[in-house]
């Protein structure tokens, strides 16, 4: 006999509860006594304020959007899930206190988001004292999973080094091997110098100069005055992103640059080019994900497909490669809780590094064991000014795709670069 013996009050309030939680299509999930239905909490931290809103905001939609998949499948081991988002404020010092708020007080089960690369550092820290899994979406730096790797740290968008290489032996055979580089002054910028800086010594050229804007530059000005005195054979806007990167090819075009000299870089955000004048969506630069052409409309995959009508027909404009982080970010993450059955962080690494899966693109991918990155293949083009005559949003022809293993480091220097430590 029980030495807790259950009132028959108790009883028919457990027994509503899980005939509530089956109506509603998750399998009934009998609570613990004293304790609600239970709910799988999963913390978002992103930059909901500042030059990276839009593209945080982007990130959160595709994370809701397979969410409700999941939910509608009846949750995840019977259970609810839900996000709970967290405001970093683009701010590492802020981003760790999310996560430990996340984590100790709102009792979330594992730690997605980011769009900065240096709040993606941060969060990854706070995550391993944590003990707790963290899957960066948005990124990009290098040491994420490089020297700063952490066993329970996984990357999903590319590293800097796949965007440098992925666009940077297309630029110096577009355009010449005299280049001028402009770069924002933090962790995702430096990272990205450093591919290019690689790119450069193998091509046989020159990088004349790299400037470092500080993150909220408004006047590009004194850089671009320099450019145009420099007269190299293409400007490289290396990894402005947001408003940084509407000004900079805002005040590019005004000053007369950008018919001048190419404009290229390693990636270009539909967010910010769609924020732009005609006049500046020039220009030759790599992208991770688009919602048109063979990556997506063009394979045989009935989930890429529903995903882009889905979410332009929800939004009212097509997804970005930040909602497709988002997407794969939630989805990776609830399918290896519902494969191990657990929450464990542990179980939860090991499940997700190595195994290939089939995602809204046309080609498989994989979490990489030797440090977490996500080796997936990247595209690269040339933006339409004015779209296309069908969709004013389709501002990307896509010339080429850059395969994965073709664009990252090698799984060899992965092992040198990265040591996971697990406990």
């Amino acid at each position: 006999m029980s030495e807790h013996p259950i009132s028959r009050e108790t009883f028919i309030r457990g027994a509503a509860v899980g005939a509530a939680v089956a109506s509603a299509g998750f399998p009934a999930f009998i609570p613990s006594r004293g304790e609600a239905a239970d709910i799988l909490k999963i913390g978002n931290t992103e930059e909901n304020t500042g030059v990276y809103s839009a593209l945080a905001r982007n990130q959160t939609r595709g994370m809701s959007m397979v969410l409700e998949k999941w939910n509608k499948k009846g949750g995840v081991l019977g259970r609810k899930v839900e996000i709970i988002n967290e405001d970093n404020a683009n701010d590492p010092g802020v981003a760790v206190q999310k996560a430990r708020k996340l984590v100790n007080q709102d009792k979330v089960a594992a730690l997605i988001g980011t769009v900065s690369s240096a709040v993606a550092l941060s969060t990854s820290g706070a995550a391993n004292s944590l003990n707790t899994l963290f899957i960066d979406t948005g990124g990009h730096a290098d040491p994420i999973t490089g020297k700063n790797c952490h066993w329970n740290t996984f990357q999903v968008c590319h590293t800097t080094w796949a965007l440098s290489h992925a666009s940077g032996y297309g630029i110096a055979k577009k355009f010449g091997k005299k280049w001028y580089m402009i770069t924002p002054d933090y962790a995702f910028g430096h990272s990205l110098a450093e591919g290019y800086a690689d790119v450069i010594k193998h091509v046989g050229g020159q990088i004349v100069e790299n400037d470092l804007a500080p993150l909220g530059t408004s006047d590009f000005s004194p850089y671009l005055t320099k450019v145009l005195a420099a007269k190299p054979d293409v400007f490289i806007v290396n990894g402005l992103s947001g408003d940084d990167y509407v000004n900079c090819m805002k005040q590019a075009s005004s000053f007369g640059l950008l018919k001048k000299i190419p404009a290229a870089g390693p990636y270009a955000e539909l967010e910010t080019v769609w924020a732009l004048p005609s006049v500046a969506r020039v220009g030759y630069w790599g992208t991770e994900w688009y919602y048109k052409g063979d990556n997506v409309l063009g394979s045989a995959n009935a989930e890429a497909k529903a995903f882009a009508v889905e979410y332009r027909k929800r939004y009212n404009e097509p997804p970005t490669p930040r909602s497709c982080f988002g997407y794969v970010t939630m989805d990776r993450l609830l399918w290896a809780i519902s494969e191990t059955k657990s929450t464990d962080p542990i179980k939860l690494a090991h499940t997700l590094e190595g195994g290939e899966f089939q995602s809204i693109w046309g080609s498989k991918a994989s979490f990489r064991k030797q440090d977490h990155a996500l080796i997936w293949p990247m595209w690269v083009g040339t933006l339409r000014p004015n779209g296309s005559p069908s969709d004013k949003y389709d501002v990307f022809d896509v010339e080429d795709e850059e395969p994965g293993d073709k664009i990252f480091i090698t799984p060899e220097e992965a092992s040198k670069a990265c040591s996971l430590g697990y406990p």
